[in-house]
């Protein structure tokens, strides 16, 4: 009895050790941390796949650039058209001081890149309240629908320069014609792809709105908005475009301070490096609109 209550004894106090020796070193395992080149090493690899991306999008940019100036200084060589190197050293002096005022007519770059950004605001803004509320409603209602129709299939395809005299006669100025302009070419953009963008709206949501009893306001901002969305800022941006586009032949003939106007000064002074000049800077600044507008339509975009 005695020899069994010592053998009991000895396997109480000896299983402890027994048991828990063997766990300790498992129990410890997990806590050890990799060593720190192996945790560098996924975002070594992922800097190098991002810049090996980033020289694949880069290098067909730049040779794409480089074939352009090549052409175009191979062209200059057998024409009167300045080189590459002759409109740099002008693109230097004229961008030196952007923003000399001489005179009404005699201003640096700058200023008149603001005056025609500011015209197409204005024009393009007054669009943008018209147009897009107008696509609305003719998307949603099918007799508004049918009766601006042949409205707009009329007027649309009308040269914007043609709307001009009618400006001048109306507004019996340059400046306000030349917003005119750009408002009554910018507008049928907004006015189109809003409609059609209503019009994809499944009926099963508009059927549903009418179950529940929803007012046209709670249908709008619910249930068209959030589907129109896409469609209003593709529409955005074509006006946009549109827009940029038309200042430049509006301002060469209604005349003031603008980039159009400042690039038939420079025809008329024969100044060429300009004029060269000037279809950069209206194609970089229309770059940049368009692209701005893409930011926008990313950063609102419902999923």
């Amino acid at each position: 009895m005695t020899a069994a209550i010592l053998t009991h004894e000895k396997f109480v106090t000896e299983a402890p050790a027994a048991v828990v020796t063997p766990v300790a070193p498992a129990l410890a395992a997990p806590t050890e941390l990799p060593p720190p080149a192996r945790r560098r090493a996924p975002l070594v690899e992922r800097y190098r796949e991002e810049i090996a991306d980033f020289f694949r999008l880069l290098i067909p940019v730049v040779f794409g650039l480089a074939l352009f100036v090549a052409a175009w200084a191979i062209i200059s060589q057998s024409s009167t058209l300045p080189g590459p190197v002759k409109t740099w050293h002008s693109a230097v002096q004229v961008f030196g001081d952007p923003f000399y005022r001489k005179g009404p007519n005699d201003q640096g770059i700058g200023w008149n890149i603001l005056n025609s950004l500011g015209r197409v605001g204005i024009g393009f803004g007054l669009a943008a309240l018209i147009g897009i509320p107008l696509g609305f409603m003719i998307g949603r209602f099918r007799f508004l629908a049918n009766m601006t129709a042949p409205i707009v299939s009329l007027l649309r395809p009308v040269s914007p320069l043609a709307w001009l005299p009618i400006g001048l006669l109306v507004f019996k100025a340059a400046n306000p014609a030349a917003i005119w302009v750009i408002f009554i070419s910018s507008i049928w953009p907004m006015i189109i792809n809003t409609a059609a963008g209503v019009r994809e709206v499944p009926q099963d949501y508009l059927n549903v709105a009418k179950v529940l009893n929803l007012s046209e306001w709670k249908v709008f901002t619910r249930i068209l908005f959030p589907a129109v969305l896409p469609f209003m800022l593709t529409g955005i941006r074509l006006a946009i475009g549109v827009a940029w586009l038309v200042i430049v032949a509006a301002e060469m003939l209604t005349g003031g301070v603008g980039i159009g106007f400042w690039v038939w000064d420079e025809w008329n002074n024969l100044n060429v490096e300009h004029i060269i000049i000037a279809i950069f800077t209206v194609g970089i600044v229309g770059l940049l609109l368009e692209q701005a507008l893409m930011l926008v339509a990313r950063r609102f975009e419902y999923r």
